[in-house]
């Protein structure tokens, strides 16, 4: 059974965050609204660097292992995000997992479409090669379409031949661009983070005319075959829930280990709401301890 807190984080959300508007300035405006509220705790290291061309910050909390690093692609639909609308769950993961948080912030769409995400995560992750990190002690992880980019990114640098991290972690992973899974449509009366309009809008801005399905853009029809080990959380009453039950299932028919954990009642990006929600405090310490089992 949710806790009570859940239902006072959907009436949050329902009056604060789901609009009709769909236009990529609405959204950015929502995520960076939200993010200015957030206090850097006084015990966190920042360190902003340029990762390969790509701006990022570092996130170190107190005790993070130097050796052990997360890479992680924020979420907002390819068309907003930033490193500091995704700073408290990258602390809240640095602080719980003992790990250094590599904060990404890729390029967005309509600016920049497709393939101008996938680059850069390829750029961060051969930057941090060059730097000396070694992939056995790296992990990805993002939420939303930063869990789709992700996988996507796994998947180009597979197909480069470049070494792969260790492990990966896909939160309510976006990874059918082109809305073939019932749950899109299932789901849309549950679900007070995202809805259909505004999530078109952004994908039309990001497949830019190209193909929704190509392997990079929608991961999940990608041939997934020798990707390290993913660890996929999502939420039952979330509009993309069939964007992890496919990946997971699709991504273990080609030979992948990857863990599917299905959140009763949950919404999209839940572990997000870790500061209200304890169901998002308990999830981030199963992905804490997945990450700590991984990079060992």
């Amino acid at each position: 059974m949710p806790s009570a807190e859940l239902q006072t984080v959907i009436e949050l959300l329902r009056k604060m965050w789901v609009s009709d508007e769909v236009s990529v300035e609405a959204g950015r405006a929502r995520l960076e609204i939200a993010a200015s509220l957030y206090q850097r705790p006084p015990d966190v290291r920042y360190e902003p660097v340029d990762a390969g061309g790509v701006r990022a910050e570092w996130t170190i909390a107190p005790g993070a292992d130097p050796e052990r690093t997360l890479v992680y692609f924020h979420g907002g639909a390819y068309t907003a995000g930033s490193i500091g609308s995704h700073r408290p769950l990258a602390t809240e993961l640095s602080r719980t997992a003992g790990v250094r948080v590599l904060n990404v912030e890729y390029r967005l769409a309509p600016e920049h479409p497709h393939p101008a995400a996938v680059e850069d995560a390829v750029a961060v992750t051969r930057f941090l090669w060059k730097q000396g990190f070694v992939p056995e002690r790296t992990a990805f992880g993002g939420d939303s379409a930063g869990g789709g980019l992700t996988v996507a990114a796994l998947v180009a640098l597979r197909d480069a031949s470049d070494p792969l991290p260790a492990a990966a972690v896909c939160l309510s992973p976006w990874t059918d661009l082109s809305f073939g899974f019932d749950s899109i449509r299932t789901r849309a009366a549950e679900d007070p983070m995202v809805r259909l309009p505004q999530l078109a809008a952004s994908r039309d801005c990001y497949v830019a005319g190209g193909d929704a399905k190509a392997p990079t853009v929608s991961p999940v029809f990608a041939d997934l075959a020798g990707l390290p080990p993913l660890f996929i959380q999502v939420g039952s009453a979330e509009i993309l829930r069939d964007d992890s039950t496919e990946l997971a299932a699709r991504a273990k028919r080609a030979g992948v280990d990857a863990t599917l954990e299905v959140w009763d009642d949950m919404i999209h990006v839940f572990q997000a709401f870790f500061a209200l929600l304890p169901e998002g405090r308990q999830a981030i310490e199963r992905i804490a301890s997945f990450l700590r089992a991984r990079l060992a």
